[in-house]
């Protein structure tokens, strides 16, 4: 059975999340604002399947909780509650380490498909068959992406550089197998929200910006001069594994 933590300050919204996922045989429990989800998962180390976040909570934020999560390096899968017309906030969301995003007001089925979703994507690196021959791959889809002494382990959500292993959060994960499936193309801001993210309203585009300088630091030896995750003034960004 599946763990939920609902994150939600809507008393109303948030048990009738808890009684409906219940229904459909998840486990579920609730919490009314930021600082008791990060004391639940951080403080007494909690361990959830799956959290259901709401960005905007009394004190501490959605946008704060799951950034805290990440620099704690806890990895949970995170499925954030967006307001309607507010394509920012999902930017910002993925930015600060959150998986998926779901605006309100939602449907219920909906919701659950992308729970089911981002449950079943953290059980591929677990079911994965260990004798797959991955050279029978599309380029596009290989499980690995090898470059400069790196490694991109898309189905262990892990990046491995000389130096050290790094966790990915699955929007990372996303991200980066876009960028190595188009390696070599500039690839638009614009492209990447629609794409990667599924934003396609009226954005700022330039939100994305703080999501590739993370990118950066993982991957870069000098995140302020980038070799292989190169800006395009005024376009976007290109990937270039092999620079001259």
């Amino acid at each position: 059975m599946s763990r939920v933590l609902v994150v939600e300050d809507e008393a109303h919204l948030a048990q009738g999340l808890r009684f409906n996922l219940q229904a459909e045989g998840y486990s579920a429990e609730i919490v009314g604002d930021g600082e008791a989800a990060t004391d639940r998962l951080l403080g007494k180390k909690e361990n959830f399947d799956v959290i259901v976040l709401d960005i905007m909570l009394p004190g501490k934020d959605g946008f704060s909780v799951v950034s805290e999560l990440r620099a704690a390096r806890n990895y949970v899968p995170v499925l954030m509650l967006t307001a309607r017309g507010r394509p920012e906030d999902v930017v910002m969301g993925f930015a600060a380490g959150a998986d998926d995003y779901l605006p309100k007001p939602f449907d219920l089925s909906v919701l659950l498909a992308r729970l089911n979703a981002l449950l079943r994507r953290m059980s591929w690196p677990r079911d994965a068959g260990k004798n797959a021959d991955k050279n029978e791959a599309a380029p596009e889809d290989l499980a690995e992406f090898s470059f400069a002494g790196r490694r991109i382990d898309f189905d262990a959500l892990e990046l491995h550089t000389p130096e050290r292993t790094i966790r990915l959060t699955l929007m990372e994960v996303d991200l980066l197998r876009y960028l190595t499936r188009h390696r070599g193309r500039i690839v638009a801001r614009k492209e990447l929200l629609e794409q990667v993210w599924h934003v396609r309203e009226d954005t700022d585009t330039r939100a994305i910006d703080n999501f590739i300088v993370r990118l950066r630091r993982y991957l870069e030896e000098d995140p302020a001069s980038p070799k292989y995750l190169q800006t395009v003034r005024g376009v976007g960004y290109r990937f270039m594994p092999n620079p001259e």
